[in-house]
């Protein structure tokens, strides 16, 4: 559900939806408590409610902070391994540049499809969120058996054919370190928390009681707007 909506609808969309979602629940929530419960109104316990609010926002905004601070790291991490991937991918062909042309050319052959299997083949099971660990093996294989029937015979061409093969190695590790961390997600827990962090705390808002009409909708719809 969660890729289905990331890879159907663009981030302001979805920042639409689920706060307006969401303010509009709490509000229509806080209206029906005034109905049914006029007593609300009164504040007679806000005192105790605000004591326990204050309490549950401090722990759910430490939670919330936690849960940003961690998926804005794996984003970052997901970013350099891409960029680890593609940056020694070129450097594998630069190393290649020193081989004769026709070594060059199969080098440059194996790579260009190594490529374009990752984009065109991986990527699209990479969003779907059934990353195919086996879609590029023999694409990368391939590579690797380019630089296993060359041999090199100048000193130049020894020493660079060693940093291809280190560089070739780097591909393969990033590659594999991309694959995990598509997958990687938020613990069922800390999504039970969050979800379940907000049923409670927006709730509490419809309890505190603030006799203006207004006054008691902005206050709902402020915490409601930034815990969605």
């Amino acid at each position: 559900m969660e890729l289905w909506l990331l890879n159907t609808f663009s981030t302001p969309a979805l920042a639409t939806v689920f706060v307006g979602g969401v303010v509009l629940l709490a509000i229509a929530g806080s209206l029906l408590v005034r109905r049914r419960l006029p007593s609300t109104v009164e504040g007679r316990h806000n005192e105790t409610i605000g004591v326990i609010l204050g309490i549950y926002g401090a722990i759910y905004g430490i939670l919330l902070a936690f849960v940003i601070v961690a998926e804005w790291e794996a984003l970052g991490v997901a970013r350099t391994n891409v960029a680890t991937e593609a940056t020694q991918t070129a450097e594998v062909l630069r190393d290649a540049s020193a081989f004769p042309a026709e070594q060059r050319q199969k080098v440059s052959e194996a790579l260009g499809a190594y490529v374009h299997a990752v984009v065109e083949k991986q990527w699209p099971r990479m969003r779907e969120g059934h990353p195919d660990p086996n879609l590029v093996n023999p694409q990368i294989t391939r590579v690797y058996r380019v630089f296993q029937d060359y041999e090199p015979t100048t000193e130049a061409q020894k020493a660079y054919y060693s940093q291809a093969i280190t560089n070739l190695g780097g591909v393969a590790a990033a590659r594999r370190s991309r694959l995990a961390t598509s997958q990687d997600g938020l613990p069922v827990l800390l999504t039970m928390l969050v979800f379940g962090g907000a049923l409670v705390v927006i709730p509490l808002t419809w309890a505190y009681g603030i006799r203006s009409v207004k006054v008691q909708l902005m206050f709902v719809g402020a915490v409601a707007a930034l815990i969605g």
